[in-house]
């Protein structure tokens, strides 16, 4: 861990790292008419099956992809957001895919408008709080665009996408591996186009024992509403049911109370310790009731996210006791 690396959640951490590591960035494009919806997720592994790869999940077949390429084609810019894997480049303006694979092939370039990050500060460097600068975490995150502009077109498996006018996302991971169960649910698509949620809670290891540990960020009209465990907020209730699930916050001003439709997804892959065993269910065809109200009541957000990316996963039981 470095400080530049720290104050850039973006760029590669794994220069020097040992094993176990992984690091993955998240692309989610959804196209303008909102019939494509696709996440690309380029990212490398070292452990027991030392490798790049490129996950791909199309869901509007609720299918998914992964091509893994050899670890010496992962090339990294340690200074600037700006990956390759092969003959495959992503960073913060651009995505050119080359992907040929007998049962997937996926080609063409997206260029991205400004992004939209997180906010980085010292005593904060992004999504992470003060967490950013603890070494050794199971698994760290970033948020490098809350929501940007698309142009462009991809070719997946013959299907032309025009991407062109849609929106896109931005998250990423990074560490040792994923944690032993979590909740993670985004959308930035809602009747108000300057809001997005990006929301997560996860059982974090901490010296020798685990909490459970939650991020939250309310992005609307400019101003983030933060709702995490570094920041004193804290969890009313959580619960998790077969068709949704339902989670009350609150901090020192407001409460959030969310409720996100469990749909059928596309299994990806996740790290462990040793490789890209794990399966993770996810779908961008979730839906996401979003209310922000004042302690007092004052209602100042009730609008539905729609293409919302839903993730449910691990030792749930766990995950609830907290």
């Amino acid at each position: 861990m470095s400080i530049h690396s720290t104050l850039n959640p973006g760029i590669y951490h794994g220069f020097k790292r040992k094993p176990p590591f992984f690091e993955g960035w998240y692309y989610k494009l959804v196209s303008a008419d909102e019939r494509h919806k696709v996440a690309v997720i380029p990212g490398v592994i070292l452990g027991r099956d030392e490798h790049a790869f490129v996950q791909v999940l199309d869901s509007a077949q609720d299918t998914a992809g992964y091509l893994k390429f050899p670890a010496a084609d992962f090339r990294a810019d340690d200074q600037r957001f700006a990956i390759e894997i092969g003959e495959n480049r992503f960073d913060d303006r651009h995505l050119h895919l080359a992907l040929d694979h007998p049962h997937w092939q996926l080609t063409g370039d997206v260029h991205l408008g400004p992004l939209d990050p997180w906010p980085v500060t010292w005593s904060s460097p992004g999504i992470m709080g003060w967490y950013a600068w603890v070494p050794r975490m199971e698994c760290y995150h970033g948020v490098l665009s809350f929501s940007h502009s698309l142009q462009g077109t991809l070719t997946l498996n013959g299907k032309v996408m025009d991407f062109s006018g849609g929106r896109g996302y931005i998250e990423k991971d990074w560490g040792q591996s994923f944690p032993a169960a979590w909740i993670w649910c985004q959308s930035n698509h809602f009747a108000n186009p300057s809001a997005c949620l990006t929301a997560s809670v996860a059982v974090i290891p901490w010296v020798g024992r685990a909490f459970r540990g939650f991020i939250v960020g309310l992005m609307l009209d400019g101003q983030l509403h933060r709702f995490a465990t570094y920041s004193g907020a804290r969890i009313e209730s959580l619960a998790i049911f077969d068709e949704h699930v339902d989670w009350v916050l609150r901090n020192r001003q407001s409460r959030l109370i969310l409720k996100a439709c469990r749909v059928q997804g596309g299994l990806l892959r996740g790290p462990t310790r040793l490789d890209m065993g794990q399966r993770v269910l996810e779908t961008l065809n979730a839906t996401v009731h979003v209310r922000l109200e004042t302690l007092q009541g004052q209602v100042l957000f009730d609008e539905v996210g729609a293409h919302t990316g839903l993730e449910v996963m691990g030792d749930l039981p766990r995950l609830l006791r907290g």
